[in-house]
């Protein structure tokens, strides 16, 4: 099965189907946040479907059981199990009452999935008064993560979801609630996925010793609840100014995804690529990403965002907002 994985090769209209084909992920454990829609309730069914234990965390109950419906179906037909745990990444507070149950559990995981998240929201704050997306899409996740590391088996991956987004802006790491400079909703969620991935590099860093290895994704340009807080105007504004761009470098438009093409990045990077490949680096249309000039539009990973001195400086001032060191 190695050989034949090695030689197949996958893009961005590959599904979670079409990466985790042939693949038996029987007495794998996987936590994945945000199972309430979109990416997160795919992510769970297409590793359930595949025999996986998933343990899937939201922060509305009632909804997500809703979502995920089918996901137990899955599970139960295909060998897998799935459970439900509550998890409000914009308040401290639940995030260490979630880390304290699974801790207390005490059975590992091979794979977490941070999926989770919020974007473009107007401004506003956390319940520990963090900006709402740097709060929620990094800080939340940096606790939660961090605390339950030693559930995290050897040869284990962390799967940050990030966004091409992060090309908006690097960390901020001066003013991270946007105290002394005007709020612009895509600047704050541009910080948050940078943040995303200089999290997992500075994860990677810390735990590939012990044969840990973590990457971040960005899953690619999908109609989900995320775009909820975006006027619609605005984005077909925008979709045009990217094509326009692309027209020009003699590319294609851009390709809108389904969510099952949106979730197979975080599940190739998770279950199926090789760890020394995705270990510490940006993936995108199943493939690992290259650091590439601020003048691209649409694909690799901007310098900052995967440079190692900037995710040590985000880490040390992660621990200080948070209170905790890790």
């Amino acid at each position: 099965m190695k050989n034949m994985l090695e030689a197949t090769t996958f893009g961005g209209t590959s599904t979670t189907d079409d990466v985790l084909s042939n693949m038996n992920l029987k007495g794998k454990r996987i936590l994945v946040t945000g199972v309430s829609a979109g990416l997160g309730v795919e992510t769970a069914r297409s590793l359930v479907a595949h025999g996986a234990q998933v343990a899937g965390a939201a922060r509305d109950l009632n909804k997500a059981r809703a979502a995920t419906e089918h996901v137990r179906k899955d599970a139960a037909a295909n060998g897998g199990s799935f459970e439900l745990i509550e998890l409000d990444l914009a308040t401290l507070k639940s995030v260490r009452a979630c880390a304290d149950r699974l801790l207390a559990k005490g059975e590992p995981f091979d794979v977490f999935i941070a999926n989770a998240g919020v974007m473009a929201t107007p401004f506003g704050h956390t319940v520990d008064g963090f900006e709402t997306q740097f709060g929620t899409n990094h800080l939340g996740h940096f606790v939660l993560i961090n605390r339950i590391a030693p559930l995290i088996r050897t040869g284990g991956r962390l799967i940050n979801v990030s966004s091409a987004g992060h090309r908006r802006s690097n960390v901020d790491l001066e003013d991270p609630n946007f105290e002394r400079t005007p709020y612009e909703p895509f600047v704050a969620y541009g910080r948050s996925k940078t943040a995303n991935i200089l999290f997992a590099v500075a994860f990677d860093q810390r735990h590939r010793q012990r044969g840990v290895r973590a990457a971040a994704v960005h899953p690619g340009i999908i109609e989900t609840e995320l775009i909820r807080h975006m006027r619609p105007s605005w984005l077909q504004t925008r979709v045009e100014e990217i094509n326009q761009q692309l027209a020009a470098a003699g590319k294609p438009p851009i390709h809108w995804k389904s969510i099952p093409q949106g979730a197979a990045t975080s599940v190739w990077a998770g279950v199926v690529a090789p760890a020394d490949e995705i270990g510490g680096r940006y993936c995108e249309d199943c493939h690992v990403g290259s650091v590439v000039p601020s003048d691209a539009v649409t694909e690799g990973v901007r310098g900052y965002a995967v440079d190692p001195r900037t995710a040590e400086a985000l880490w040390k001032k992660s621990e200080e907002l948070v209170g905790e060191p890790f």
